[in-house]
Order: C-alpha cells, then sequence, then structure tokens
C-alpha cells in the first residue's frame, strides 16, 4: 500500500511523496516537521545533512525543499530505498544521494562532516543513543552541528555524547523529539 505526505515548505512546497508500507516506517508528522524547521531555519541553507534512518524521507525531503546543499539519505529497506529513488526522481532533487545500507554500518564507514543530522530510528531498538554516540566518535559531525533525535516520549536518552547541549525539545503524542548542538 502506497502513503503519501505532503513537502511544508521550500522549493517543493505541496509537493506529494509516496512511501510504502513497511514494518517499524512512521513518518514525522507535518506538524512535528514545521516545528522542527522552524527551529533549523538559519543552519538548513548550504548545509550538509545526513538522514541516518530515512524511511519516508520526510525530513530529509523537506530539508532539500528548503535550500540544503547535500542530503544522504540511509536506509537499508530495498522497497523503501526504491521509494527514496522514484521520489528523488520525480523532484528532480540532485543534492540527495540514498545509500542503501544499515545505519549503523555506514557509521563504521569513511566519515565526512555534516552539518545536521536526523536520527529517527525505529522505536525500542536502543539505537537513537549508540547512533549518536557514534557520530560523535567517529568523525561525523561538522564542529557546530545540529543533531535531531526522535524516540518513544517515555524514551531516556541517557549516554549523550557529553559535549551535545539540549538546543529544544517538545513532545507530541507518543513522539519525543529533541534538537542537540554540538559544542566544537
Amino acid at each position: 500500500m502506497q502513503n503519501k505526505l505532503r513537502i511544508i515548505g521550500g522549493d517543493w512546497r505541496s509537493r506529494q511523496v509516496l512511501f510504502d508500507d513497511a514494518p517499524g516506517l512512521r513518518p514525522t508528522p507535518a506538524r512535528v516537521r514545521e516545528t522542527l524547521f522552524n527551529w533549523l531555519h538559519y543552519d538548513i541553507i548550504g548545509s550538509r545533512c545526513l538522514d541516518l534512518y530515512a524511511g519516508s524521507g520526510a525530513l530529509s525531503f523537506e530539508a532539500a525543499s528548503r535550500g540544503a546543499k547535500t542530503v544522504v539519505q540511509v536506509e537499508q529497506n530495498p522497497a523503501v530505498c526504491r521509494c527514496l529513488k522514484t521520489n528523488a526522481d520525480k523532484l528532480a532533487a540532485h543534492q540527495i544521494k540514498i545509500v542503501q545500507t544499515d545505519a549503523l554500518r555506514y557509521l563504521a564507514g569513511n566519515a565526512e562532516a555534516f552539518d545536521i543530522v536526523f536520527i529517527d530510528p525505529p522505536f525500542g531498538l536502543g539505537l537513537a543513543v549508540q547512533s549518536c554516540q557514534w557520530l560523535e566518535d567517529k568523525g561525523w559531525l561538522s564542529p557546530e552541528a545540529k543533531i535531531y533525535v526522535e524516540a518513544a516520549s517515555g524514551q531516556a536518552l541517557e549516554g549523550m555524547p557529553e559535549n551535545w547541549q539540549l538546543l529544544k525539545d517538545k513532545v507530541a503524542g507518543d513522539v519525543a523529539y529533541r534538537l542537540f548542538g554540538r559544542l566544537g
């Protein structure tokens, strides 16, 4: 079954992207995306973005629409990757690169510095904190990177990198979303 979501702002405002029903895939709701991109308003243009658990691509398509210079979508599900590719082609999104692999396997590879990272892993697997630690420890972040983390509202994020500061956080239903800033 195909599902749709609408891009909220930027060059592709009001354009729809399609995504498959896949286990654990929960696109970030429009209200949450709107808040997040209000938070990132001054940081997104010209940035290098990493969408580590891309899923529907809601966050990374929104970032590209709003002026991100490059966007890497990492997704392990082949069917979901095909949808990402179809949507990127439909939007002529040449700044988007799709990598089909496991997120932690990707982070074990050769690091390149990103300015903004979106982390929205399947809930309940404990991947959010580990992903954040690997981003920091393996050199994936620019000196003042912003990191968005989405998790279940009751899930504590214990063990986050010490040089990250919580900038913003909100809860919407069963989802807690937070924006961290890296301090050099």
